[in-house]
């Protein structure tokens, strides 16, 4: 049996600030859900903490690029080389962000060690890149990039560390738990990046999309995948402390029903957790809903 181990990577480099002088909260997750006894609970090896470099936009204007790249990439490296040394040790990795920019370091991990997929359970397609800016928005926050940036769009100090972009390849990339509306549907369905909405999944029922992703790992030359979840793929009427509480989106049965099968296969190599923000919640109540989402999917028998 795979020994599952415990890593804090409570970075928040790829997050705009909630507000002119402060910084986004989310580096707190890993914090909070320690306080939840979750080493204990899922019977975790301690992995420590990779500490991230201070948050500082300094002197960045839109326009040029992801702010803290620099930090980021040296960032990136070093939970990489963290990452990768238990996965190749056989060990399964639960990585607490932190928000979305430190699955580069569990891709790039991967990357090292062979070819991976990526189940990205998020609310949004996190697909903004420099080729669609006219929809998207400026670049900046690499937060609001993963799956362009881990699928090799974007600029190369982030997207091609070591010489090995793409990280991922489009075809082994699932998107799950976007809201129906999501602007970046149309784009991931011309480049062949499978994805599933929300009321997909309602409609399908989470089990079944959940096979049908794992069916697709399978048939793939995939060494194994990696799950990224961001707490927003949960409803805002359950999961309000983001910092995108979009409505629409899954309800903690649902996620715990596609997570499920996801978690229960051994070719499923680790998982990162992001975005929840204790600073918007402080009865913690987020924080116990993870915890528990957490320890009935991952808990060791």
């Amino acid at each position: 049996m795979r020994r599952t181990v415990l890593i804090d990577a409570p970075s928040n480099l790829g997050l705009r600030p909630p507000a002119p002088g402060t910084v986004p909260g989310c580096y707190k997750l890993a914090g909070a859900l320690r306080e939840q006894g979750l080493l204990r609970r899922l019977g975790a090896l301690e992995g420590g903490v990779v500490v991230p470099p201070r948050y500082d936009l300094g002197e960045w204007e839109e326009g040029d690029g992801d702010f803290n790249a620099a930090a980021l990439a040296a960032y990136t490296s070093r939970l990489a080389t963290r990452i990768e040394g238990h996965v190749g040790s056989g060990d399964f990795p639960v990585v607490l962000g932190g928000d979305c920019s430190i699955l580069l370091g569990a891709v790039l991990a991967l990357r090292r060690l062979g070819r991976y997929g990526v189940a990205y359970l998020d609310g949004h397609g996190d697909f903004r890149h420099p080729g669609n800016t006219a929809v998207s928005g400026p670049v900046g926050a690499a937060a609001g990039e993963g799956v362009a940036q881990i699928t090799g769009r974007g600029q190369a100090d982030l997207t091609d560390l070591d010489g090995l972009r793409p990280y991922v390849r489009d075809e082994d990339v699932c998107v799950l738990g976007i809201r129906d509306a999501d602007e970046d549907q149309e784009e991931l369905t011309g480049l062949g990046i499978r994805h599933a909405p929300v009321g997909e999944i309602r409609r399908r029922g989470p089990e079944a999309v959940a096979r049908e992703v794992l069916t697709h790992f399978q048939r793939s030359p995939l060494d194994g995948f990696w799950i990224h979840l961001d707490a927003d793929v949960l409803d805002p009427s359950v999961m309000p402390a983001v910092d995108s509480p979009d409505p629409g989106g899954l309800l903690t049965d649902e996620l715990r029903s596609l997570l499920g099968p996801l978690a229960a296969s051994p070719r499923c190599a680790g998982i990162n957790v992001t975005i929840y923000d204790p600073d918007r919640d402080p009865e913690g109540t987020g924080a116990a809903l993870l915890a528990e989402l957490l320890e009935s999917v991952f808990a060791q028998p």
